[in-house]
């Protein structure tokens, strides 16, 4: 109950300043990115085109209360969300426009990007990926027995596994990425197979996951890939320290790949600025800033063909390509419902 106030209390709020981004010749951009390195691509935007962007921050959660709180009123032209099942409900609820533009389908892979609608639109595009990938303790486990999504549940690791929150976004995703692979049946007894792995209850964000398991109160934890590359190449002693002490497995190279989340944009539903939007989805899809995404934030390009220039991204890969899921990332989406009753059934909230 808390969260929903939350959310509509921030809905009310944004509704409240949403007229002044009504105006001709700029984007609108509702973003639940808050990284500071991507004021650089709103910056090469507006230069590369004259185009202002205008931005309103929040999470995930609040942008899509937001948009359903505006309706027709909303001033928003695009929408930018990171994680794939929050694009998948922005869809289904009705939320983006779906758009024809030969520049992204040629950029961005189809399992990167909505289904197309029925005149062939597609309704939001994969922008960046992050793998969720599995950190172990260099001196309390060995590699070859956490090469697998599945040998988390292990008994032979009971108490030693810390991951944040079961209904975390990040978690989500994965959970619908399992489900897809394994089935139903399957995937609810892995993610018994979790809650029973506990070291801990549920707490923190990936960062703290990867910490406890540098500090010893865990073996083994579950981060997005991005959270570790940051403290590679943090310039803060302890955050190398930490990373040190840690060693990182790609899962699943044998099977189905590791999960990739992605981070994606939506026009949307109500654009009063449809051509600019576009314009704007389009350029974050060009080599210039999908490299500013690897290096700002440590994610990986979701366009084809862009070269990757990241030294902890390598680093953690030892230089080599790893395989990844090739699902359609709105499956995952679509497996949502099924994974959260699992998660209820299974007490892992």
């Amino acid at each position: 109950m808390t969260k929903i106030l939350h959310t509509l209390v921030a809905a009310c709020a944004f509704a409240a300043t949403g007229a002044a981004f009504a105006d001709a010749g700029v984007v609108n951009l509702y973003s639940a990115r808050h990284y500071s390195t991507d004021e650089a691509l709103y910056d090469g935007f507006t230069k590369a085109t004259g185009i202002k962007v205008n931005r309103v921050d929040a999470d995930d959660a609040g942008i899509l209360a937001r948009l359903k709180a505006e309706g027709t009123a909303s001033p928003a032209d695009v929408i930018l969300l990171v994680d794939a099942a929050r694009l998948y409900r922005g869809e289904v609820d009705g939320l983006f426009k779906p758009i024809h533009s030969k520049v992204l389908e040629d950029a961005i892979p189809a399992n990167l990007r909505s289904k197309p609608a029925a005149d062939g639109g597609i309704s939001w595009f994969g922008l960046s990926t992050r793998a969720r990938v599995i950190v172990y303790n260099k001196i309390k486990v060995k590699p070859e027995d956490v090469q697998t999504y599945e040998s988390l549940a292990d008994p032979k690791f009971k108490g030693k596994l810390c991951i944040r929150s079961g209904s975390h976004p990040y978690n989500l995703s994965l959970f619908g990425a399992v489900t897809e692979h394994m089935g139903e049946q399957q995937a609810e007894a892995w993610i018994k197979g979790l809650v029973a792995n506990l070291a801990r209850p549920p707490k923190g964000g990936d960062t703290d996951q990867i910490k406890a398991v540098a500090s010893g109160e865990c073996d083994i934890a579950v981060s997005n890939s991005y959270y570790l590359a940051r403290m590679i190449r943090s310039n803060k002693p302890e955050d190398v320290a930490v990373a040190n002490k840690v060693g990182v497995v790609f899962p699943n190279q044998q099977s189905w790949g590791t999960h990739m989340n992605i981070a994606g944009g939506a026009v949307a539903r109500y654009t009063k600025n449809e051509a600019n939007a576009v314009k704007f989805l389009e350029y974050l899809a060009s080599p210039t800033a999908q490299n500013y995404f690897a290096n700002g934030n440590n994610e990986w390009p979701a366009a084809k063909g862009v070269q990757l220039d990241n030294p902890a991204l390598k680093a953690m890969t030892n230089g080599k390509p790893f395989k990844s899921e090739t699902i359609p990332i709105s499956a995952v989406g679509a497996n949502m419902t099924k994974v959260q009753q699992m998660l209820d059934r299974a007490g892992f909230n």
